[in-house]
């Protein structure tokens, strides 16, 4: 599996799983450009395919919140905001499985950064940020 195809890998477990999200799940239309710049960092270098899910997860929860979804469609708001909620989960709790408790906290700050932004009306200044924690998460 190479690091291209997290979203596609993350989009398949999502169906195998036993969840109200289940049904929603579609094939996105891309791989997902954050999976493969945290994969191709000195951090990842060990499960590039693992950090590629993680980010893409974490980002997919954020679009779930506040954009528009890559991996899920028919659903109302309200289970866009608890899909959100725990594609945040299982991308903090992938990266605790691989001891990277720096990580964690990048995106822990990630998270409510992007939350700031969008609740003070400046939702457009959170792209950047994806892609520079996307880059420290790798290691770089």
């Amino acid at each position: 599996m190479m690091a291209g195809e997290a979203l596609r890998d993350l989009a398949a477990a999502l169906r195998e799983e036993d969840t109200p999200i289940s049904a929603h799940v579609v094939e996105p239309a891309a791989g997902g450009r954050l999976g493969e710049i945290a994969a191709a960092g000195p951090r990842a270098a060990a499960a590039p395919n693992e950090y590629a899910q993680v980010i893409e997860a974490v980002h997919e929860g954020y679009l779930l919140h506040f954009g528009e979804p890559r991996l899920l469609a028919g659903h109302d708001a309200d289970l866009a905001l608890l899909a959100g909620d725990y594609l945040y989960a299982l991308g903090l709790d992938r990266l605790a499985a691989l001891g990277d408790t720096e990580s964690v906290g990048v995106l822990a700050e990630l998270i409510g950064r992007c939350a700031q932004l969008h609740a003070e009306g400046e939702g457009e200044a959170v792209k950047p940020l994806w892609e520079a924690a996307a880059r420290r998460i790798g290691g770089r």
